[in-house]
């Protein structure tokens, strides 16, 4: 992977006005191949740091589970576009704390997004394990996200948000071996997109995307799957990523009580026909992510039994 282009060096001296840039670290490659985030000094301004994604499309792809297709390539190169409109256009709305985006630049087959470095504006820590204070941090978090957007419609952004939604994964579809879980995906789908609240779900609402503050505050990253839908998918793939199986079954209540009275109090008035609908679609947003790992990654760690329990119901409610 080649460094910074000198162009793109330029446009970071300009948005910024330093004098200089040093590129410090390369902070992670972004998934299969397709470009890096570094964290990069700037001298000679008030800005300390800024954290660049820098995305390059690969002459050939590799992907860590072998999906190396034409399908998956566009997924991810509109994922990109859908990143950057996003930080053009609707970041800034957020309640939710997420990084101020300084400037996005695209130039021939590489896109350069400029973001404020969340380390140095007091979220620097990244968790891999969590107790129920961050837990309840990130439902507030999202909370804060979904109010933010509530009946606005994604124009530039997926249509459907969310990386395993049925339309962008057919491969994984055909590959799925559970045949009552594959015919009745349609119609797990078709429930989740006929709900008559939406709002913009982030997409990729794992524990791994919030960065923490020693003060228990979190900011949220990485927006691009971020679209139209139902906020309950964002909360069930967040606790599906962050807690093992028993402790989802118990606290499915207690997650689903704090989450809608962090949403209810962002809200301009109390909305209960849409707690109601969004209540009853927590279950089959964790049914609709289930059918997608079953066919992604059938020996997938979070493949559980309690999985397995809440999508049967799912499929003998329908």
């Amino acid at each position: 992977m080649k460094n910074l282009s000198p162009h793109f060096k330029s446009i970071i001296l300009q948005k910024t006005g330093a004098s200089a840039l040093i590129e410090k670290e390369t902070i992670q490659q972004l998934w299969s191949g397709y470009g890096k985030i570094i964290r990069i000094e700037l001298v000679d301004t008030d800005v300390k740091n800024v954290i660049v994604k820098h995305v390059q499309l690969p002459r050939q792809a590799s992907h860590p589970r072998g999906w190396n297709t034409d399908i998956g390539h566009q997924r991810k190169v509109k994922s990109y576009q859908v990143e950057t409109h996003w930080y053009q256009h609707y970041s800034k709305k957020s309640a939710a704390r997420l990084p101020d985006c300084l400037a996005t630049e695209t130039h021939g087959e590489e896109v350069l997004m400029i973001l404020e470095d969340l380390d140095d504006a007091g979220f620097p820590l990244r968790k891999q394990s969590v107790g129920w204070e961050e837990i309840t941090a990130c439902l507030a978090w999202l909370a804060k996200f979904h109010a933010s957007y509530l009946g606005e419609t994604p124009a530039g952004l997926w249509e459907t948000g969310t990386y395993w939604h049925l339309e962008t994964r057919p491969q994984e579809l055909a590959r799925l071996n559970d045949r009552r879980l594959k015919d009745a995906a349609p119609l797990i789908s078709q429930q989740l997109n006929d709900a008559k609240y939406k709002t913009f779900v982030h997409g990729d609402a794992k524990l791994a995307n919030f960065c923490f503050g020693a003060d228990g505050k979190v900011a949220g990253v990485d927006f691009q799957y971020v679209g139209g839908g139902c906020g309950m998918k964002d909360v069930a793939y967040f606790v599906g990523s962050c807690l093992d199986e028993q402790s989802c079954e118990r606290l499915e209540s207690e997650i689903l009580d704090t989450y809608f009275s962090f949403l209810q109090n962002e809200l301009p008035e109390k909305n209960e026909a849409l707690e109601m609908e969004w209540r009853s679609l927590y279950r089959v947003a964790w049914a609709d992510f289930h059918r997608f790992l079953k066919g992604w990654s059938p020996g997938h760690w979070k493949l559980n039994s309690y999985s397995e329990r809440v999508t049967d119901a799912v499929i003998k409610q329908l």
